[in-house]
């Protein structure tokens, strides 16, 4: 018994092993049946094959299927793992096998095929600038996988680019060809026919009979409703735009309407309109008109005013009885002018005011109007936050806010706040506007202020040409130093360098050897003691002009004349050998140190400055031959105060688009002769005199004069743009004058002529002046001292660039002089010329430029100034 129980279990045990071997029968390679009865299968595992340079889970990932999972096979789970990869749209083709299944289970093979990539996209038919435009539209980038909807899509997108230029009818084609140095790449060529711009043939109007087709059109020196929808092919429209956009037909309809509202045609509509094709190369259109009839302004009425009265607002609105229903007006005159009615609400912390018209009363052509006020209370502000300055101490950039915590806000104190930013020459200026957050729920104001760091220290290494030579300058200006931080003094010193609270140091060096050097540095802050806006300053120089020796100007006066009368050059070779000549009795030397106040004032309004200056200079001169008629030989002393009016309040430094900037400038010596007894009529007047030499140097030992200037520059956008066309109008004169006729200054005297980069001529003494068209100094005419001058200019400037590299162009046309006699200045008696030029701003060089200018007059030297090129280096005035 027990042994067939043995059996038995033997039995049982070797029918287990034959079904167990039964269920894990392995099928490879399935033939799924999809019109047999589906089967529920575990997934056991994934094979992915096809797809180089990804990991298999990111690749079955896509396919939203998992280990373990149960589906049915044949099933909907499958189908829609597909349906994922293809719409992934990174895979032109997918395929879900089973590559066995043992048991219960199957394991699937997913073969994928990417989409090629693209190695290089061509461009054909299009300018440099409108491939770069092309490239930012159509989002196609190399490298990037190519699929059917891009195509499309680029496509659309280049149709709409050419359909906005004007180019209704270009042909656009992308096609794709196999790149044979890669795998699975291809190269895609943007073929681009944009054959002619479509132009307007005709315009026509119906319906208009109180704005004519002039007006609705406009002329040749007319400016219609339709500012850029002109007929081709007509002389009232040589200077204007033909081409066609639905863009620029939809704002020009919009702009009619708006004309109408403006001159009280309130219920003015457009009933129809249509574009058709004329020919090819052109359309027409057509608008009709319904214009209403004309309204005029009855009554206005304020509700809701409890701080201005109704009468006060009325005025400051502009608006009266009988004026014309001007809609556009109104709206300037409510929120848009400087002065407009909100402006006065937000000025004083009203921040949540509002003033909505509405027309109350509408009988016949006269309109009641009802201004209905909407107060609110005071907001103050309570945060005002810094953000991007990383090189500046923060209470540098504060005490130039007028938006400070606590205080209520103000509109007018905000954009004075932007402008300061903006001048200070730290921040880009183009991006100085502030963040404006009104906080309802407490009725305070933050304010966000976001700038664009921007470096405008400057290194300077220069070459130049001089009488004697090469002349090289080699200059630094650091325009955040700090002197505290020089010394360790101040406790939030960040680093090495001394910088960190916005003052200016320059040091330069200038140079051609033995004949000419020169040396400078200077210190100044406009916050001296860092707690009012007090200006400080000292400076230091040294220069050092040693003349040729007179064999060398004999030598090329002799040369020359025998050149103009034989035609030979014979000094040609010893011309430029200066050191033959090299004579180091012949010499000017100057040295010098000043030392300036200045304070910000608030009458008539605070964009006025005050500024005093006390300078020595003292001239050293040996055989000096410039100054034969005044002095050669000895030392003069100049001791002078300079009292200084200026006001600024352009916006911006280097592309001032609005403001103005004048400077009125009186500079003092001491009337040394008014007491010292000397009898200057008859002191050094005969050259041939034993004394001559003694009597020049007892003469000019203090020299004394009066010197008053005045400059004053305007800049007025003729656009609100952005990047707009500036009108700078530009007036300044100088005057010279003496206390005795008989001891005028040899020295602060009018260089005038030429590009006037140098500013100060070191060298002679002499201010220069420039006056474009001209040679330099040749205004002042040859062995004589300019006493007088003035300048006048119109510039038309154009940006082509804005920010932390500027850079602009210009046209200008300019008139100028100068005179050796105060009694003799005439300001219409000028120099004319005009010309162009461009300029360029870099942050580590500061502003550079060239001028081409004509000039239409003889100088004072009796030659015409004709072409002439000047160039810029260095701030302008």
């Amino acid at each position: 018994m027990h042994h067939n129980k043995k059996k038995v279990l033997a039995a049982c045990l070797a029918m287990a092993i034959v079904a167990s071997v039964q269920a894990q029968e392995q099928i490879v390679h399935p033939d799924i049946n999809y019109a047999g009865t589906p089967r529920d299968l575990v997934i056991g595992g994934f094979n992915v094959s096809g797809i180089d340079g990804y990991e298999d889970y990111m690749l079955t990932g896509i396919s939203g299927l998992s280990v373990g999972q149960h589906i049915s096979v044949p099933g909907t789970e499958i189908t829609e793992a597909v349906k994922r990869y293809w719409k992934h749209g990174l895979f032109s083709d997918v395929k879900i096998s089973a590559d066995s299944i043992v048991g219960d289970k199957i394991y699937l093979h997913i073969s994928l095929k990417a989409r090629p990539r693209v190695s290089t996209i061509n461009y054909v038919g299009l300018k440099k600038s409108e491939k770069e435009d092309m490239e930012k539209k159509l989002g196609i980038l190399q490298g990037g996988q190519i699929t059917p909807n891009m195509i499309d899509r680029a496509k659309i997108l280049a149709k709409k680019y050419f359909d906005d230029k004007g180019y209704k009818n270009a042909d656009i084609e992308i096609q794709q060809r196999p790149d044979v140095t890669g795998k699975n790449q291809v190269i895609l060529d943007v073929i681009i026919d944009k054959k002619d711009k479509i132009k307007v043939r005709h315009i026509y109007i119906e319906g208009n009979k109180y704005l004519s087709n002039l007006r609705i059109k406009g002329g040749l020196f007319h400016k219609g409703a339709f500012a850029k929808t002109h007929e081709a092919g007509k002389l009232s429209t040589f200077l204007k735009s033909k081409k066609f956009t639905p863009e620029r037909w939809k704002a020009d309809k919009e702009k009619l309407i708006e004309k109408y509202y403006e001159l009280g045609y309130r219920d003015a509509t457009i009933l129809k309109d249509s574009v058709w094709n004329n020919d090819p190369k052109h359309v027409n259109v057509y608008v009709k008109v319904d214009e209403g009839k004309k309204y005029y302004i009855r009554n206005i009425h304020w509700v809701g005013n409890t701080v201005y009265n109704s009468a006060y607002l009325s005025n400051l609105l502009g608006m009266r009885k009988g004026d014309v229903y001007n809609q556009k007006l109104l709206n300037k005159r409510l929120r848009e002018d400087d002065d407009a009615v909100s402006n006065l609400y937000y000025n004083n912390g009203y921040v949540f005011s509002s003033i909505d018209p509405a027309e109350q009363n509408i009988v016949g052509d006269s309109i009641d109007l009802e201004m209905r006020v909407l107060e609110g209370p005071q907001a103050h502000l309570s945060h005002v936050r810094i953000n991007g300055n990383d090189r500046l101490y923060e209470n540098v950039v504060r005490r130039e806010l007028r938006t400070k915590p606590g205080d209520l806000f103000s509109k007018e104190a905000l954009m004075r706040s932007a402008r300061e930013l903006a001048s200070m020459g730290f921040f880009d200026p183009e991006k100085v506007t502030p963040d404006v957050k009104p906080n309802a729920e407490d009725g305070t104001v933050d304010i966000n202020w976001n700038l664009t760091q921007k470096s405008n220290d400057q290194i300077e290494f220069s070459l130049g040409w001089g009488q004697t030579g090469i002349i090289g300058r080699v200059g630094l200006t650091l325009n955040n130093f700090s002197m505290a931080n020089l010394f360790n003094k101040n406790k939030e010193h960040r680093g090495i360098m001394p910088i960190g609270d916005g003052e200016k140091l320059s040091i330069g060096v200038q140079t051609n050897g033995s004949y000419y050097q020169s040396y400078n540095t200077s210190y100044s802050t406009n916050w001296f003691g860092g707690k009012r806006p007090i200006q400080f300053s000292v400076g230091a120089f040294y220069s050092k002009q040693t003349d040729v020796s007179s064999n060398y100007y004999n030598s090329a006066w002799q040369n020359s004349y025998l050149q103009s009368l034989y035609g030979y050059n014979s000094y040609s070779y010893n011309y430029s050998n200066y050191e033959n000549y090299y004579d180091p009795d012949k010499y000017v030397k100057l040295l010098g140190a000043s030392i300036g106040w200045g304070k910000r004032l608030r009458w008539p309004d605070d964009y006025f400055n005050l500024s005093l200056e006390l300078s020595f200079t003292r001239y050293m001169l040996k055989n000096w031959r410039y100054f034969s008629d005044l002095m050669t030989t000895g030392n003069s002393n100049n001791l002078n105060l300079s009292i200084a009016i200026n006001r600024s309040s352009t916006d911006n430094q280097l592309f001032p688009r609005r403001g103005s900037e004048f400077t009125a400038s009186v500079t003092l010596t001491p009337p040394w002769s008014m007491w010292d007894g000397k009898d200057y009529k008859n002191l050094a007047t005969n050259p041939y005199s034993a004394n001559y030499v003694r009597e020049q140097q007892e003469k000019y030992r203090w020299i004394e004069y009066n010197k008053w200037k005045f400059k004053a520059r305007t800049f007025t956008a003729l656009t609100s743009a952005q990047k707009c066309f500036v009108l700078m109008t530009r007036v300044e004169l100088g005057i010279l004058g003496s206390y005795n006729k008989y001891k005028k200054s040899p020295f602060e005297t009018f260089y005038v002529g030429g590009d006037g980069m140098s500013g100060y001529s070191s060298t002679y003494g002499e201010e220069t002046i420039g006056l474009r068209g001209y040679e330099n100094g040749s205004l002042t005419p040859y062995g004589s001292e300019g006493y007088a001058y003035d300048r006048m200019s119109l510039e038309l400037r154009y940006p082509f660039l804005l920010g932390n590299t500027t850079i602009y162009g210009l046209t200008f046309v300019e008139g100028g002089n100068a005179w050796t006699e105060t009694s003799k200045f005439n300001p219409f008696q000028m120099k004319r010329s005009a010309g162009v030029g461009v300029r360029i701003y870099l942050p580590m060089v500061g502003l550079m430029g060239i001028d081409w200018a004509y000039g239409f007059d003889k100088d004072n030297n009796g030659s015409k100034g004709g072409s002439q090129f000047h160039f810029v280096l260095g701030q302008e005035f």
